[in-house]
């Protein structure tokens, strides 16, 4: 039985990372290469219908490619609400409305692959700093910032947050008052979007505030071959699947 993949992000008003998100399914569809039209994405927010309804819409797009098995993959780096509630209800609605003529398989958020981290800490190779930050967005739910700071340790980073405590500037002001004159700051993010152009800005006013420090800003994920194989095995976990 074929499956269809439904890749699922948060969604912003800044086209950057529906372009990136759409050169993931192209990447991830490749490995599908008799099934092109089976990898679809969809945002749980900021589109102009819901969650629900866009794997309603795919389901039977994807029925009428002989598919009976939809498996969502939340692109999402950490377990906070979104991930944790939202999503799944969304899920649950969809699944409600669709009946048996789909079954839908919510699989791990990307965060969760194991191999993310041996990911990341290849992209920091070459990268010579006295001190590192890792620098995610936060949540406020109990539990969430787990992963972040996992992948800090291994790392050998701080962890910084954009949304609550401890705040980039914060950590920096530690880093520098232990006397680190190079910093090197990880955003842990998917893409480039609001958040990591605000990143930026805060870290021009670092130097100014800081002229003594060199701070090496590095980029988001992005979309990448390594990033498809990621969710691709997040997408198949149990399945055989024949292209």
């Amino acid at each position: 039985m074929s499956s269809a993949y439904l890749l699922v992000s948060h969604g912003s008003r800044d086209p950057r990372p529906d372009i990136a998100m759409q050169q993931i399914a192209k990447l991830v569809s490749q490995k599908l290469p008799n099934s092109k039209n089976l990898v679809e994405i969809g945002t749980l927010e900021l589109n102009n219908r819901p969650l629900h309804q866009q794997i309603q819409d795919f389901a039977h797009q994807a029925l009428a490619f002989g598919c009976k098995s939809l498996k969502i993959v939340p692109l999402f780096l950490v377990p906070g609400v979104h991930v944790m509630k939202d999503i799944p209800a969304e899920v649950e609605l969809a699944q409600k409305a669709l009946g048996q003529d789909m079954m839908i398989e919510l699989k791990p958020y990307l965060g969760s692959h194991g191999n993310l981290g041996k990911f990341f800490t290849s992209a920091t190779d070459g990268v010579t700093a006295e001190g590192s930050i890792l620098l995610a967005h936060g949540s406020r739910r109990s539990g969430s910032q787990q992963p972040v700071e996992t992948m800090a340790w291994r790392l050998g980073a701080v962890t910084a947050y954009w949304s609550i405590s401890p705040s980039l500037e914060v950590r920096v002001k530690e880093l520098v008052a232990d006397g680190y004159q190079q910093i090197a700051i990880w955003p842990y993010f998917l893409f480039a979007g609001g958040i990591t152009d605000a990143i930026a800005a805060s870290v021009e006013k670092l130097k100014l505030e800081f002229p003594g420090v060199n701070f090496q800003l590095a980029q988001p994920l992005g979309a990448s071959a390594k990033m498809a194989d990621l969710i691709w095995d997040l997408a198949t976990e149990g399945e055989k699947v024949f292209g």
